[in-house]
């Protein structure tokens, strides 16, 4: 991969004058006690490019598919193109940009700032800083983003129960690795709650599962923020496995009511097997599995549409998961299988809630070729079921390729 780097060069203007000798002492002095910039700072430059293809039995793809980034149009389309910026900001902080565009259904470009953030670098007692706008650290699959992907489309869990854009929002979030004998980390994180990228809280997203017209609600106090920890460990039970266990929640307020609130439980399981004579990293199996909950406090609301119609207050419940195995064939060759399953679990009666909550299945496999390392194809068939719609089945091909160098992604 190249990178590009940048040296920074600052050039002294001596002028003659006492005076303006002893203002350049004084100024040589403040900077010698300002920060300097860290030798041999960096900035890389790259640049994502997914296409996909394909066609569905399904005629409501919209609600098919049901990530901001899956592929939802039937023929050609770009669900991901992704501009990446990372680099050193000083000996204390490094940066990084994700800024994405994007094909909707009708053809149109979207762009949106992704991520924009900085991390610390040089905390003591193993702690890190993390501030600006990012994926939460919830869950596996959240943080990534689609060219990290083991498939085509975001599990339905996640699309679902943290919204189509995945969770993210401005705000801070702090880790401490802790001093354990084994991988043990914890992190919390303070965010706003609005917007599209916080779905499941204070944002117009969120009428979508209570049903009823969305209230003003704006930050007052600590209850309006959104707040998210994760607890994961990570340890090899022999020299070929790994294994990252991890459990994560997400606690805000939505804006069904004044004093509405949602919350959203997940744990996740990571196994990965590689041979003791691999090549290239291959053979391998990994095997990846999450399982979420989330409890959704639906105030007494109204719904306006020729009329007021009082909805009465309900407490939603919807629960699901997706397993998945990946096997490593050879090298740039991988196979892969996923098993997803929604469920509502409450009694709120129908047509007082949200149109997307339906039990749902899905069955997924494909079959991933690496050319090289910056570049991938891969075919997907899905195999969709949900109650009352029926079955569906759609295939899709991607082709995906890397120009620059892209950041290392956490294991």
């Amino acid at each position: 991969m190249h990178s590009l780097r940048f040296t920074l060069c600052v050039g002294a203007l001596f002028l003659g004058t006492s005076a303006l000798d002893a203002q350049q002492s004084t100024d040589s002095t403040a900077r010698a006690a300002a920060p300097a910039r860290a030798p041999g700072a960096y900035m890389n430059v790259s640049f994502v490019g997914l296409t996909s293809a394909g066609t569905s039995t399904a005629r409501d793809l919209d609600r098919l598919q049901v990530g901001d980034h899956d592929p939802r149009v039937r023929g050609f389309t770009v669900p991901n193109a992704e501009l990446a910026l990372d680099g050193a900001v000083d000996p204390y902080f490094k940066g990084f940009i994700n800024i994405v565009h994007k094909l909707d259904a009708a053809g149109e470009t979207g762009v949106e700032l992704e991520e924009m953030y900085v991390l610390s670098t040089a905390l003591p007692n193993n702690l890190q800083l993390k501030v600006g706008q990012f994926f939460t650290e919830f869950g596996r699959h959240n943080p990534q983003h689609p060219h990290s992907w083991a498939f085509a489309d975001a599990p339905l869990v996640l699309g679902r129960l943290l919204g189509p854009e995945a969770l993210r929002s401005q705000g801070a979030r702090v880790s401490w690795l802790l001093p354990t004998p084994i991988f043990a980390e914890a992190t919390f994180a303070v965010l706003n709650s609005a917007g599209g990228t916080a779905a499941p809280f204070r944002s117009e997203e969120s009428s979508l599962i209570h049903g009823g017209t969305p209230i003003e609600r704006g930050v007052e106090d600590a209850k309006d923020l959104l707040y998210v920890p994760r607890l994961s460990t990570s340890f090899d039970p022999t020299s070929t496995q790994t294994i990252v266990i991890g459990a994560s929640g997400a606690f805000g307020p939505n804006n069904s009511g004044p004093d509405a609130s949602t919350r959203v439980l997940g744990a996740d399981l990571y196994w990965k097997w590689k041979s003791p004579t691999a090549h290239q990293g291959f053979p391998f199996i990994a095997f990846q599995s999450e399982v979420l909950t989330r409890r959704y406090e639906a105030a007494t609301r109204f719904w306006e549409d020729d009329g007021i119609t009082v909805l009465p207050a309900s407490t939603l419940n919807d629960v699901g998961g997706y397993a998945q195995v990946q096997w490593g064939i050879k090298p740039m060759l991988v196979a892969a299988l996923r098993a997803e399953s929604l469920q509502r679990d409450d009694n709120a009666p129908v047509g007082i809630t949200g149109p997307d909550r339906e039990d749902r299945a899905r069955f997924s496999t494909n079959l991933t070729w690496f050319p090289s390392e910056y570049s991938k194809f891969r075919v997907q068939y899905n195999y969709d079921h949900r109650n009352a719609l029926g079955n569906d089945s759609s295939i899709w091909f991607q082709l995906e390729f890397l120009l620059g160098a892209h950041a290392a992604h956490k294991f």
